[in-house]
């Protein structure tokens, strides 16, 4: 019988660039989307997944991600005393046990590999989550749920996957497909952004992984790949050398790329309509600047 997967990683430790000056004094991870921070996607699609232990991996200057999981005393007396129950209970939903959460720093940027290896010995020689706060995913059953059912039934790694155009290869890391299956597909290997040219597919990885421990040994050794960095991909793909299966899963949903300025966008106007209580208002809004476009050309 395998090991459920109970401990997810959140590497949250990047400086968000992209997002210059908010991110000056804002952690990108707790912009918001509609209402939710970006983090709190990630965090409530774990629950759902039966993610028990939450570890980040943070830097200097996340002080404001920490408090965000905090219990806020005076903010809820002020909903309970002014009746505000669906508000407070909101707030609750953003509250983190004791000890079910914990923080370890990144010191040095150097990759998404290293910044899973700073929390081995937090995983110790389970299997393990990790999710990517910056791919937000709208599913009807959330996307790390459907990779945890299918790896009980395969075990092995199991990375996120969809088709991306031929030309953006080069910004993912891309699947070396072995035997396709439909929703599962099983790879020889593993390439961190190719050149179009080179990819050996244009099913490329995106932020949700389960992964064996062995991937983390395989991160001891620091091994440098793309761009000088230590790369999670590399150490997922050396695990096949090693007889331990790699899987890709094509997940039901729609995922938006938050990490760019036009995903995020493009994610705030889908979830909003989603709403609705806001789907009206936002769908008139849309119609009318739309209008007034064409006219305009």
């Amino acid at each position: 019988m395998r090991n459920k997967v109970t401990k997810a990683i959140f590497p949250v430790a990047g400086l968000g660039t992209r997002f210059l000056p908010a991110t000056k004094s804002v952690p990108k991870e707790i912009m918001t989307l509609v209402d939710r921070p970006l983090v709190q996607y990630a965090i409530d699609e774990a629950r759902e997944a039966g993610i028990k232990e939450f570890i980040f991996v943070t830097s200097r200057g996340k002080g404001a991600l920490e408090d965000y999981f905090d219990h806020s005393p005076n903010l809820e007396q002020e909903l309970r005393k002014k009746g505000k129950d669906d508000l407070l209970a909101t707030l609750q939903d953003t509250n983190m046990d004791s000890g079910a959460i914990a923080y370890i720093r990144q010191h040095k940027a150097l990759g998404l590999g290293h910044a899973v290896w700073c929390a081995r010995r937090l995983i110790g020689n389970e299997p393990f989550a990790v999710m990517l706060p910056d791919d937000v995913i709208a599913a009807e059953k959330p996307c790390l749920k459907q990779m945890i059912e299918a790896y009980e039934e395969t075990g092995g790694n199991m990375v996120a996957a969809m088709e991306v155009a031929p030309e953006k290869t080069s910004s993912y890391g891309v699947l070396d497909v072995k035997e396709d299956m439909g929703s599962v597909v099983s790879v020889n290997g593993m390439v961190e952004k190719p050149k179009a040219e080179d990819a050996p597919s244009n099913l490329a990885v995106i932020g949700r992984y389960v992964l064996a421990p062995s991937v983390l040994r395989n991160l001891n050794e620091m091994k440098q790949g793309a761009g000088g960095e230590i790369q999670l991909t590399d150490a997922i793909a050396q695990d096949i050398a090693q007889d331990t299966p790699v899987y890709g899963y094509r997940f039901k949903g729609q995922r938006f790329d938050c990490g760019s300025k036009a995903g995020f966008l493009q994610a705030t106007v889908a979830f909003a309509l989603a709403r609705e209580e806001l789907r009206e208002d936002l769908m008139e809004y849309i119609t009318d600047i739309t209008q007034v476009s064409r006219a305009a050309e």
